[in-house]
């Protein structure tokens, strides 16, 4: 994930030593007079005090402050309900924590969670209803949204074009919610959203911090939610965005053979699936097939031409001649000039600047490149959604994205409002939408590069009816829908084919912002769902 938060400036902390310096020099004097009784009295002494005793303890280390308490859970049912499909749809909400224990059963965390639950019908048969486990990604982003963004019953404006931070942030009514089928428990991971460590910063760091036990630990709350809740008998699904879909097969995977709890279907948005695709790009191909196909389908957009069909072609291009075209590398001169012409062509882009970027388009210089004559920069996360570049002039890019630049408020804004006022779960600890201290103590080591494929593979062999469904925005260059479809391309097929499964949607990286994406999202998981 892109940073955020920039460092004091030089400048600026010489502006701040000077101001300093300055204040100092005014104060001497009266300093100095303060000091001259205590001098005095120190020079009437005769005898100095004697040393300290060389085998005193040292001086005990001050104790950390406890954190204040977390309240108790709080539900709001009274009045909660939405229109959908013509006909009220009536759910209590919860708002609860569930503590993270360390291997001595002590606890270590406390993990927040928003539970959407419908009421029962009258006269409606007894049987439980499904239940869906919910995961945004970062490292550090918290499930907000998902929640108002994408699958629950309100949601909130954001990451369009046009959107911005300062627009009232008011919930509404959200037609593509999923509560009509499925519960939903939005869960936030320890130091995201109200989530919070309770040990130190080192141990906060190797028990919540780490791929590994970031699986473990979150699985942990699944099935203690699920327990807690007398859910046990119901139906379960799994739905991970960004990071989160790096966490769903694993975590999917980890309930079905280590805790003993099966998922039934498991749903990837936008998912952070198979990084080391991007890996190498001096060498393999991969890298440049992984995204072309997500440039090409932003300028598609930009000329209204955006369709399955077109991108059908844009796909096999990718697979065939470009792969080919790229491996022959200076071998063959006439192949890349083929491949420069077409990548001008499928991208819309200056045939100089292809040409010198040999028709392999870095993702930061093309964001940079496409909207330069408008003074603007395209986001990763969708690149036909703009912001106005600070710094034209620089050689690389000094600002933020803009995408998540703009969503932190209005989310953020949202959902304490909506917690605290709405719920009553009164707390003034600060909600972390999207936490910077977290992704810069996240531990990128060599595991995460493997990505979660190998847990899909034996997730979907060990269970012959899970389903898996992976959702992508075509302009998505943060994690392109062509390496989900690559990587499933290269799964054994194990039993019926269409058991795991790959769809876009117009959009990007957050798809499910634009409302025929996220109706034809709902439509797609509904169908899952009754599938199995």
């Amino acid at each position: 994930m892109t940073a955020w938060w920039r460092e004091i400036t030089r400048s600026s902390r010489y502006s701040i030593s000077m101001t300093l310096h300055h204040i100092l020099r005014r104060l001497a004097p009266a300093l100095l007079l303060i000091a001259l009784p205590g001098l005095a009295t120190l020079s009437a002494q005769t005898q100095p005090d004697p040393p300290p005793k060389t085998d005193a303890p040292p001086p005990a280390k001050p104790i950390p402050a406890t954190p204040a308490p977390l309240p108790a859970d709080a539900s709001a049912s009274a009045s909660q309900s939405i229109q959908l499909n013509g006909k009220t749809l009536h759910y209590t909400v919860t708002v609860g924590t569930i503590p993270v224990k360390d291997k001595n059963g002590k606890t270590a965390g406390e993990v927040v969670y928003t539970a959407y639950t419908a009421d029962p019908e009258k006269g409606a048969a007894t049987t439980p209803r499904p239940v869906t486990f919910a995961f945004n990604g970062g490292p550090g982003a918290a499930s907000v949204y998902l929640n108002l963004g994408a699958i629950g019953p309100k949601h909130v404006l954001f990451g369009n074009e046009g959107d911005s931070p300062s627009d009232p942030s008011t919930l509404r009514d959200n037609p593509g919610t999923w509560l009509d089928f499925t519960d939903l428990v939005f869960i936030d991971p320890i130091g995201t959203g109200f989530s919070r460590s309770l040990v130190d910063e080192a141990e906060t760091k190797k028990l919540f911090y780490a791929p590994t036990p970031d699986i473990e630990y979150l699985s942990l709350v699944v099935y203690d939610w699920l327990v807690k809740n007398d859910r046990l008998l119901a139906k379960k699904y799994l739905v991970g965005e960004s990071y989160g879909g790096y966490r769903g097969p694993r975590i999917t995977h980890y309930l079905q053979a280590q805790l003993g709890v099966a998922m039934n279907g498991v749903v990837l948005v936008s998912p952070y699936l198979n990084p080391g695709l991007q890996d190498y790009r001096d060498l393999s191909p991969l890298a440049w097939m992984v995204t072309l196909p997500s440039i090409t389908a932003a300028h598609l957009e930009r000329e209204h031409k955006l369709t399955l069909e077109a991108m059908t072609g844009v796909i096999a291009y990718t697979r065939g001649e470009y792969a080919t075209d790229l491996l022959k590398g200076r071998s063959d001169p006439a192949a890349t000039d083929r491949l420069v012409k077409r990548v001008t062509e499928l991208t819309g882009l200056d045939p100089t600047y292809v040409k010198y970027a040999g028709g392999r388009l870095e993702i930061e210089s093309y964001l940079r490149e496409v909207h330069r004559s408008e003074g603007r920069i395209g986001s990763i996360y969708d690149s036909n959604v703009t912001g106005f570049d600070p710094f034209p002039y620089s050689s690389d890019q000094r600002s933020n994205d803009p995408i998540l630049e703009s969503i932190i408020a209005p989310t953020t804004t949202a959902m304490v409002d909506f917690v605290t006022h709405t719920v009553g779960w009164k707390t003034q600890n600060r909600y972390y939408a999207l936490s910077e201290d977290v992704n810069r103590q996240w531990d990128r080591s060599g595991e995460l590069r493997k990505g979660a494929v190998e847990d899909l593979r034996q997730a979907v062999a060990a269970d012959p009816k899970l389903r898996v469904l992976i959702v992508h925005g075509w302009n998505d260059l943060s994690c392109p829908f062509m390496g989900s479809i690559l990587t499933v391309d290269q799964m054994p097929v194990m039993g019926d084919p269409g058991r795991v499964q790959v769809r876009e949607y117009d959009g990007g990286h957050m798809f499910y912002s634009r409302p025929i994406s996220q109706s034809l999202l709902r439509k797609d998981v509904l169908e899952m769902y009754q599938k199995h």
